[in-house]
């Protein structure tokens, strides 16, 4: 019975940590700068999968390294400066809904790029889902004026980096274990990341004595280690254990917990965000929606 139920703690247990991902991206911000932020996510999240998956690079060939390491650059290490400017300026709780494009910049990359072929549905599913992004921005302009939504631009860009990330992996690495591939992104950008943090200045005795540093340190490591490393894990373990529409479906309640969160810390959401974060959600459904 526990086995046969097990898919769904990993579907509930996953939206629970990504969807609060973006409410601790927010309060990590208090006390680091976006580039200190993203830095620190990638090193300390590269660190643990290093740990528990640095034997697996050794099976990695030469044609695996390439398409590993720009995998790790677009889906890894850009993004995770993008998310960081993005929630500088815009409510968490938009930014989470704004990442539910991801499947839906899949699917147009998929067609355009990789030769994948899309049903009706699909191209459906995209239309409406950019619409839903339309409003969902437009609405956010004049319900919070005083916040930059041009930044929203850094989100959308992120879920066409993830897009192209995850058809590499369908197109080049395939036969390559997850954890492998995983291990190889971090491999590849741990170091630029170290390097962008000595950049920032991070290690100057202005930035180590910030009283709000300590705090915004207990946010990005619990980020990195949940959101990051082991939630990559589960949801594997779950692709495994059920079906790819099965697990496609936590792209819905990520956008739950994380709206729940920005309320709870204050954020504003008014009826027409409401109207475009369902229209995003509803292309989501029919660009995954089974023939």
């Amino acid at each position: 019975m526990f086995a046969k139920n097990k898919k769904w703690f990993f579907l509930i247990t996953l939206a629970l940590i990504w969807g609060s991902s973006f409410i601790l991206i927010k309060k990590s911000l208090i006390g680091l700068t976006a580039l200190q932020l993203g830095a620190l996510r990638i090193i300390i999240s590269g660190l643990f999968i290093l740990m528990i998956g640095f034997h697996t690079l050794k099976k990695l060939s030469k044609t695996d390294w390439k398409w590993v390491s720009i995998a790790g650059i677009v889906g890894t290490f850009l993004p995770a400066f993008l998310f960081a400017f993005a929630i500088s300026e815009i409510d968490s709780s938009v930014a989470s809904i704004l990442n539910s494009l991801t499947p839906l910049n899949t699917i147009l990359f998929g067609y355009f790029l990789f030769n994948i072929s899309s049903t009706k549905h699909q191209i459906t599913g995209v239309i409406i889902g950019f619409m839903g992004t339309s409003i969902l921005i437009g609405a956010g302009m004049n319900l919070n004026p005083d916040q930059n939504y041009f930044y929203a631009a850094f989100i959308i860009f992120a879920t066409f980096l993830y897009a192209t990330n995850i058809n590499i992996i369908k197109r080049h690495l395939q036969d390559v274990s997850a954890l492998a591939i995983a291990a190889g992104n971090f491999a590849t950008v741990i170091i630029p990341a170290i390097l962008v943090l000595v950049f920032t200045g991070f290690f100057t005795r202005e930035v180590l004595t910030n009283p709000e540093l300590k705090m915004a340190m207990v946010y990005i490591v619990i980020l990195s280690i949940f959101g990051t490393a082991l939630a990559k894990v589960m949801f594997n373990k779950m692709v495994q254990m059920s079906t790819p529409v099965f697990a496609s479906s936590v792209t819905y309640l990520i956008p739950i917990v994380a709206l729940a969160w920005g309320i709870l810390d204050g954020e504003s959401f008014g009826l027409y965000q409401g109207l475009g974060a369902v229209l995003i959600l509803l292309g989501v459904y029919l660009s995954n929606r089974r023939k």
